[in-house]
């Protein structure tokens, strides 16, 4: 099979995560990254582990003819700027055939629906990667629950948490750039597995039709002086003039257009989780069985004691985003394939290399993005929004939150 040539735009952490998936992913190389921060860097792994020989780029236009596909990991701030270019380039003829790009889509309804019309426009194929729909963990038990599904009736709770110490950049920390906190940046990623888990098998992504929302933002850890200290000086980013939110909780009720039925995702996110590292943990109920996804139970453990611990600090070789370097450590051998990068890698590599959208397209990512906005309104407005209501549905096409907006301090403080 033809191998499926990739260009890199961002070298930043989700960049090198997704090069070591590749590692597993057959059919594809990196041809080309582009030249910012960590370019050099990223090149010299991608090298060394006979991932390709990546031409290093400073122009947009110019990588759109070294490559068959274009992944989007640069900042959510600049990500419609760079869609734009790849978009512009491609009419002018460059031979680009499609374009990845990272969770979230956008940072409003308009920028991911901008980004949607301007990948039809210049008729790339598109892959919206969303890592933890591709989870082998949870694609196993849905597969292994499938009769009981089918003769019980299907999933009626679903619930998912995704919660760590906080970003690894400054960006992340700035609602103006990110496009809010942690809802943004997690709230896309346990909503929209929810809403996985709870479709019913063989039916398509977005069968299940969004009825309502609920949603409760705070800030708990980061909005203290204390931490707010720290953010600044380490980030430049201060929490007392524009704060984001660092806890999210919420339910999403979706409907069953064949059969009516209501059921329930609940999403849980935050940048203060303070234990080994990142946790994922997704359950869900169903009548007569359930299943359970706990990232932080690993088969492989290890230990570290203070004078080892002292002499080498290695905390995040472990585990994403691990805040401990020493005592009884949870370890994933083969974090990549865990979390989905390799599948989702493999499922856009196979999909382009046959000349169609991936899995999950940038119009599902648009959906994730449209779902994430209804939370944030939902929140501001202190009630469960109806997702039905004509008017809620035109207010969410051009809101931004007041979070985002740097106007965090009027719904997190009050």
């Amino acid at each position: 099979m033809k191998s499926l040539r990739l260009g890199f735009i961002g070298a930043g952490f989700i960049a090198k995560f997704q090069a070591i998936a590749m590692k597993q992913v057959r059919n594809c190389e990196i041809s080309a990254i582009y030249d910012h921060t960590g370019a050099a860097e990223l090149a010299k792994f991608v090298k060394e582990n006979a991932l390709g020989e990546p031409k290093i780029i400073d122009s947009i236009t110019e990588m759109c003819s070294h490559c068959d596909a274009i992944a989007i990991f640069a900042p959510n701030y600049v990500r419609l700027e760079i869609m734009e270019k790849i978009a512009d380039a491609v009419k002018k003829g460059a031979p680009l055939k499609g374009v990845i790009c990272e969770k979230p889509l956008g940072r409003t309804v308009e920028e991911a629906e901008k980004m949607v019309q301007l990948a039809k426009d210049a008729n790339l194929l598109t892959s919206y990667f969303e890592n933890q729909l591709h989870m082998n963990a949870i694609n196993n038990a849905l597969h292994q629950l499938q009769p009981q599904q089918e003769a019980m009736g299907n999933f009626t709770l679903a619930r998912s948490t995704e919660e760590h110490a906080g970003p690894h950049n400054g960006w992340f920390w700035d609602p103006t750039q990110q496009g809010g906190g942690v809802l943004s940046d997690m709230g896309c990623h346990s909503i929209a597995v929810a809403r996985h888990i709870l479709t019913p098998a063989g039916k398509p992504t977005t069968f299940l039709e969004p009825v309502a929302m609920q949603c409760d933002t705070s800030l708990l850890k980061w909005g203290q002086p204390k931490y707010r200290e720290k953010l600044k000086e380490k980030f430049g980013v201060d929490y007392s003039k524009t704060p984001a939110e660092d806890f999210v909780t919420g339910i999403v009720t979706f409907k069953n257009p064949e059969t009516g039925q209501l059921v329930k995702g609940q999403f849980t996110n935050s940048w203060m989780y303070d234990k080994q590292g990142l946790r994922l943990w997704m359950d869900a109920i169903g009548p007569g069985y359930a299943m359970e996804v706990n990232s932080l139970v690993s088969p492989l453990e290890i230990f570290v004691g203070d004078e080892a611990a002292d002499s080498v600090a290695d905390a995040e070789t472990a585990l994403e985003k691990s805040t401990a370097s020493r005592g009884l450590l949870a370890v994933h051998h083969n974090e990549a394939d865990f979390y989905g990068y390799t599948t989702e890698l493999q499922d856009a590599v196979e999909s382009f290399l046959k000349g169609k959208d991936a899995f999950l397209d940038f119009e599902y990512g648009a959906e994730v993005t449209w779902l994430v906005q209804a939370a944030y309104m939902a929140a501001e407005q202190g009630k469960t929004l109806d997702l039905t209501d004509e008017t809620v549905k035109n207010e969410l096409k051009t809101y931004r939150s007041l979070i985002a907006q740097g106007k965090g301090a009027e719904v997190l403080f009050s």
